[in-house]
């Protein structure tokens, strides 16, 4: 785990590999969650909330919006590092997450290096269900100011 300086900033010396932000577990995912976020998103398909059409799918029933919980993650992540610092992301999705699945987030040093003066740092992300399947994996890239 990373510690801010007194200032609340994350400095270069604190990012070291292996270092891990504090996971972030999240109460049970429920079909409202995916309806909220697909009234944002204006992604309205109803395979994310009506019963009926996700067993005809032949799905047991309705399952997460993935994008929500990849917004989840990026926001976790910039949280800790900055999102005026991100300089990449990416998720793959990995497994469905169903209604009552709680999801644990983490984010992990994995390399620390200097490209044209600027220092950046590489984050594995993950979001795993309460079993340990991973429901979302990712990486970003983050510069760290001087």
């Amino acid at each position: 785990m990373s510690a801010p300086d007194s200032a609340g900033v994350v400095t270069w010396d604190d990012l070291q590999v292996g270092t891990q932000q504090p996971p972030r577990v999240e109460r049970p995912l429920t079909v409202t969650d995916f309806v909220r976020y697909q009234g944002a998103s204006g992604d309205l398909n109803p395979i994310h909330h009506d019963t009926a059409f996700a067993t005809a799918a032949g799905y047991p029933g309705p399952f997460a919006v993935g994008m929500r919980q990849a917004g989840v993650l990026a926001t976790y992540v910039t949280d800790w590092l900055g999102p005026r610092n991100v300089r990449a992301f990416g998720v793959r999705f990995a497994r469905q997450a169903w209604p009552g699945d709680v999801l644990t987030y983490s984010a992990e040093v994995v390399a620390r290096r200097e490209v044209d003066g600027q220092r950046l740092v590489d984050v594995a992300l993950r979001c795993a269900r309460q079993n340990g399947e991973e429901h979302l994996t990712g990486t970003a890239t983050f510069v760290v100011p001087r």
